[in-house]
């Protein structure tokens, strides 16, 4: 059995672990049974040894078993990696709702996609990466007595989006720390207004009102200084058919929704000017987890 298991961008500018969406990037896993347990990792991570010794695909994918009540089996795993690590693109999320799911299906479950996004919160608190990585397309995600909330919005092939990755990671973790503890009352209602616009936005299909209704003043300025590129990067996307150039993540990969007709040459203009960033064009995906059996 294969799973395929997208990459994510998440709060897009004001939508402070609020806002996400899924985008043509994926893991593959691959799980056949086998006599004695394997890992074997192509692509991202090959040269992580942690990945192969204390992965935490099979780690999730194991306690989820055990909690289905199936006894302990041995598979071989094959991973396809092409999502980056530490790099805002929703790696973790990635591996984690790719174990549930797949837990799931080996045990002959139903997919049940509001509980595994509960159950995928033990493991990441924020649900603006496991939603989309499992559902696709944009979302709206909210907690309410620890349970996710989501709104879904499948996205049409007319807009694509134009990455930029740097090879400098970004620990979440760290970026956080350098988060301002307290905002003020304008900083707030800014946020908010930009936020429900931006969702608004989305929903209604307006590109043209994204680059307005992408600004923040929460968090993309503290985490954009740990790589100063990033600014003229926003810039230069925005003046070459970028209709909004947001911070992925927590960084430090730059995500840029465009027009599908203007992606080739946003794609070409970034990739001239910073030799040293990665630059990927990509569709988005509205299918989240997927899996083919063999």
């Amino acid at each position: 059995m294969q799973f395929k298991i997208p990459a994510t961008s998440a709060n897009l500018g004001p939508g402070f672990d609020t806002l996400g969406l899924a985008l043509g990037l994926y893991n593959k896993i691959t799980i056949k049974p086998a006599k004695i347990q394997s890992i074997h990792v192509e692509g991202e991570g090959t040269k992580n040894t942690k990945i192969r010794v204390d992965n935490a695909f099979v780690k999730i994918f194991n306690e989820q078993l055990r909690r289905l009540k199936i006894e302990k089996q041995n598979f071989k795993f094959t991973f396809e990696n092409s999502i980056p690590i530490s790099r805002g693109l929703g790696s973790s999320s990635a591996v984690i709702v790719g174990a549930i799911s797949a837990a799931f299906k080996i045990a002959k479950k139903a997919i049940n996609k509001e509980e595994i996004l509960n159950i995928a919160l033990y493991y990441e608190s924020h649900p603006d990466n496991i939603t989309p990585a499992l559902v696709g397309g944009f979302n709206v995600c909210m907690l309410m007595h620890r349970q996710v909330r989501f709104i879904n919005k499948k996205l049409p092939n007319t807009i694509k989006a134009v990455i930029a990755i740097p090879q400098q990671s970004i620990s979440t973790h760290h970026s956080r720390q350098t988060l301002p503890k307290r905002y003020s009352q304008k900083d707030a209602i800014f946020n908010i207004s930009h936020s429900t616009y931006l969702a608004s936005a989305f929903f209604e299909e307006r590109w043209d009102l994204l680059r307005e209704a992408s600004m923040d003043r929460f968090h993309q300025f503290y985490r954009m200084k740990q790589v100063p590129i990033l600014f003229d990067l926003q810039k230069t996307a925005l003046n070459n058919g970028a209709l909004m150039s947001t911070l992925s993540g927590s960084g430090s990969t730059f995500f840029n929704l465009c027009y599908s007709d203007d992606a080739d040459r946003l794609h070409a203009v970034l990739e001239n000017k910073f030799k040293n960033i990665k630059i990927l064009t990509l569709p988005f995906d509205n299918n989240g987890v997927s899996f083919e059996e063999f």
